[in-house]
């Protein structure tokens, strides 16, 4: 049974509205920027509070109790248009068997469900719940498969290829940006980016952009592991250029979640 590490209530960074984030735990990749360190491992972990208390990071939770939790806050989804997001970690390479009744069921119940990606399963995953989810908040890290390799331990042939086959699907995609500065912030990587998108036929709803920052960062020690690298945000007003580009190509447009 896959592990849940963290029910997040009350949530406006991941998809519309109010939601609730289901975080599950275990990830196919390495992000070196990763500020949910306690996501990357499938296995149960401990973690020092910053009481200095030991605490158990991983829960089992069967999907009926996942329901029940989620349906405590059906009232708020209803009024700011939200749902449930359901995160990670990686939630596409746990046990489907799981994952698809749980959005199935989750969906019955009226609730919106979106699921937040990095692309890095097999895109068998992705076919067994499309007909539940209705946003896929996806990741689209590096346009640049080396730069993938180098920074996340994975290329990003199979990011771009669900990418491709869930806006074939019809899939309903918020394209999240992660910006890195100096990495993937420059004119020449926007435009390269766009590029493809076009190229590809890609369907986007919205284009999310993240800007990198540090919070959590002071889990890596309590989790007995070395320090994370650190990296740079672009500034404000180079955010907003890079908004205004993609404006220019008629995507709409988000800073932030």
């Amino acid at each position: 049974m896959p592990l849940v590490f963290n029910i997040q209530k009350f949530s406006v960074h991941d998809g519309p509205g109010i939601r609730t984030t289901l975080f599950f735990k275990g990830c196919p990749i390495r992000c070196l920027w990763c500020h949910n360190p306690e996501s990357q491992c499938y296995e149960v972990e401990n973690i020092e509070t910053k009481e200095g208390k030991v605490e158990v990071v991983g829960k089992d939770y069967t999907v009926n109790e996942l329901v029940k939790e989620v349906e405590k806050d059906i009232i708020f989804y209803e009024q700011s248009g939200g749902g449930v997001t359901l995160s990670g970690g990686e939630v596409m390479t746990q046990d489907m068997d799981y994952v698809a009744p749980l959005v199935k069921k989750i969906q019955s119940k009226g609730i919106s469900v979106a699921v937040d990606t990095c692309g890095v399963a097999p895109f068998e995953n992705f076919e067994r719940i499309l007909p539940y989810v209705d946003y896929f908040l996806y990741d689209l890290k590096f346009i640049n498969s080396q730069l993938h390799k180098e920074y996340t331990g994975v290329g990003n042939e199979l990011v771009l290829d669900n990418l491709k086959k869930l806006s074939e699907h019809g899939a309903t995609i918020h394209l999240r940006l992660i910006l890195l500065e100096g990495l993937n912030t420059s004119d020449e990587v926007i435009e390269e980016t766009v590029a493809w998108l076009k190229m590809n036929n890609i369907s986007v709803s919205i284009i999310n952009l993240l800007p990198y920052h540090e919070f959590g960062f002071d889990k890596y020690k309590r989790l007995g592991r070395k320090d994370p690298q650190l990296f740079q945000a672009p500034s404000e007003e180079r955010q907003e250029q890079i908004k205004q580009l993609l404006e220019n190509h008629q995507y709409k447009v988000k800073i932030g979640g």
